[in-house]
C-alpha cells in the first residue's frame, strides 16, 4: 500500500504525537503534516515526528493567512507530488479514527473518493450536543439541495483520494476556506465525473483542545454552496469552444 494522509494542524500539540503514532502502526501509511503556524508547539512537534521516522513523516510549515482551506490546497498539492497512490485527509483532534483508514483505503478500489461518513447508516457521533448535531445534519441537507450532490456526509473531512482523482481537481481554482473548502472540492470532483463511496465511521469529539467552528465559518458555509454551484456555472459558460 502507498497511501499518504495529509494533516492540517492549528494547535494539535497534545493530539498530534498520538495520532501519527496510530497512523503508522498502519503498514504502507505515510504522513504530511501542514502546520499553520501554531503558537502551541505543534510545528516543533511535527519535525520531532518527522525526525525520529524519517521517510514516513513530512512536515510543512505554512506561513501567511491561516485557514483550512489554504492548508489543505498546500497540502494536497504535495501529497500530490509524493506519487502516493492514494491521499486521504483527517483532523488531527482524534475525531477521525485512524483505524478506519484500512477500509477507506479499500473503498478507491472501487470508487475515485470514499469519504469516511457520519451519517450513511443512521447517526454515528458521539459527544456532540444537540445544537452541534443538528447543525450539521441540516447543513448536509442543505448543501445536498444546493448542489445536487447525493453524498450523505458532503461536510466529512475524514476522505481518501485515487491519486488520479484528485489529479483532476484544479486546487488553485478553489476559493473556500474552512469547512466550505471540503464541500467545494467535493463538488469539483463529481462535476468532472469522480464517483463517490461512503464508509460508515464513529465520530468522536476531539479528545483535548478545542473546536475551530465559529461564526464566521458558519456564514461562509450557508454562502459558499451557491457561490460554488454559480461559479462552476459561469466557468462552463466562458469556457472556450473547440
Amino acid at each position: 500500500m502507498n497511501a499518504l494522509v495529509v494533516l492540517p494542524t492549528f494547535n494539535e500539540a497534545e493530539n498530534l504525537p498520538t495520532l501519527v503514532e496510530a497512523i503508522l502502526a498502519l503498514p504502507g501509511f505515510r504522513v504530511l503534516v501542514v502546520d499553520d503556524s501554531s503558537p502551541d508547539g505543534t510545528g516543533r512537534i511535527a519535525d520531532e515526528l518527522a525526525a525520529a521516522a524519517p521517510g514516513r513523516v513530512e512536515v510543512i510549515h505554512r506561513t501567511g493567512p491561516r485557514g483550512l482551506g489554504r492548508s489543505y490546497v498546500e497540502g494536497l498539492t504535495r501529497a500530490l507530488a509524493t506519487g502516493a497512490a492514494v491521499i486521504c485527509q483527517m483532523d488531527a483532534d482524534w475525531s477521525h479514527d485512524p483505524k478506519y483508514l484500512p477500509a477507506l483505503v479499500a473503498g478507491t478500489a472501487r470508487h475515485d473518493v470514499v469519504i469516511g461518513s457520519r451519517y450513511v447508516q443512521g447517526i454515528s457521533v458521539v459527544n456532540w450536543p444537540l445544537r452541534r448535531l443538528a447543525l450539521s445534519l441540516w447543513a448536509n441537507q442543505y448543501v445536498r439541495f444546493v448542489t445536487g450532490l447525493s453524498v450523505r456526509d458532503c461536510t466529512s473531512g475524514f476522505r481518501c483520494w485515487r491519486r488520479e482523482a484528485l489529479a483532476r481537481v484544479d486546487l488553485t481554482r478553489i476559493r473556500s476556506d474552512h469547512y466550505a473548502f471540503l464541500v467545494e472540492v467535493l463538488y469539483a470532483a463529481v462535476r468532472g465525473g469522480a464517483t463517490v463511496g461512503e464508509v460508515p465511521i464513529v465520530f468522536v469529539e476531539r479528545r483535548v483542545g478545542h473546536s475551530k467552528l465559529s461564526s464566521p465559518i458558519v456564514l461562509e458555509s450557508v454562502v459558499a454552496p451557491w457561490r460554488i454551484v454559480l461559479g462552476h456555472a459561469l466557468r462552463r459558460r466562458t469556457r472556450p469552444r473547440g
